[in-house]
């Protein structure tokens, strides 16, 4: 299903974006047999859109399959093969560096020199899949996010890959009554970053590494709140610093802190401080 030749076009690609890395590409591949020669790095295909009938020789196996959307195939690092589909198709192919799954395997407390991938052959993993299309939906914007959303994405995919790697990916771990401390900080620095935009469970699940029916009460019995309280808390108090030590006007203040508008951030002020806007530049003056 991971294909490179004349064959394949590049619908769209993060090439030109700086990402480090990771890699992606959406293609468009044409009918017929490929060979795919190893690479420096480790790939991820997984297939788009209407299924077909696919042959794979790799890794020694001889694998005949019905592919169908979200069905993943991953090759480490120096593999090659052969991936044969009976009718044209489409694929997001992700691109992962080694450095950065060994800065993954740091992440998570194992041995970075240690780390490697088995080879898995349409795979079905909720989480990869998840991630994977966050990251298509970044090379389809016109205008992407900041550099650092990338970067998330790439940590959250390696770290998903390092974590299961070994133990089957579609294992979970239900046992953990909260989150790890590694969780918390990158959950914690992402809403801090990101405050005045768009903050979605589907988001933070990616960033934690987890489901979003996962990540809810996790979330709740390690910081004492559910998701949406604790992200209009921390807008909350961003609007209060901002009132303290910016000299903007309070429809921008509300902005900046990640609410809709004015009245909004006042509403959510009155509510969780008893203060209004008003109330606090006043207090301060």
């Amino acid at each position: 299903m991971d294909h490179l030749n004349s064959s394949t076009a590049t619908l769209l690609s993060s090439r030109d974006r700086g990402w480090k890395g990771l890699g992606a590409e959406f293609l468009h591949i044409r009918a017929g047999r490929t060979h795919v020669p190893g690479t420096e790095s480790h790939r991820l295909g997984i297939h788009f859109g209407r299924a077909v009938n696919a042959h794979c020789q790799c890794d020694g196996r001889d694998l005949r399959r019905q592919q169908k959307h979200g069905d993943i195939d991953i090759v480490p690092a120096g593999m090659d093969g052969w991936w044969e589909d009976d009718r044209d198709c489409t694929i997001l192919r992700l691109t992962v560096r080694p450095e950065l799954l060994q800065a993954a395997a740091r992440e998570l407390g194992q041995d970075p020199e240690t780390v490697s991938l088995a080879p898995r052959f349409q795979l079905r993993d909720a989480r990869l899949e998840s991630i994977a299309w966050a990251i298509k939906a970044e090379i389809e914007a016109t205008v992407p996010s900041d550099s650092t959303y990338a970067e998330t994405l790439g940590m959250a995919l390696a770290i998903r890959l390092v974590d299961e790697n070994g133990q089957g990916l579609s294992a979970t771990n239900n046992d953990r009554a909260a989150l790890s401390s590694r969780q918390q900080r990158r959950l914690t620095d992402f809403i801090e970053d990101h405050i005045d935009q768009s903050l979605s469970l589907a988001d933070l699940a990616i960033v934690a590494g987890l489901s979003i029916s996962h990540l809810k009460p996790l979330f709740h019995t390690t910081f004492g709140m559910p998701v949406h309280k604790y992200v209009l808390t921390r807008r909350v108090e961003r609007a209060k610093a901002l009132l303290l030590t910016a000299d903007m006007p309070l429809a921008q203040i509300a902005l900046a802190a990640g609410f809709a508008h004015q009245s909004h951030m006042t509403h959510w002020m009155r509510r969780l401080l008893g203060l209004t806007p008003g109330m606090i530049m006043r207090m301060h003056s």
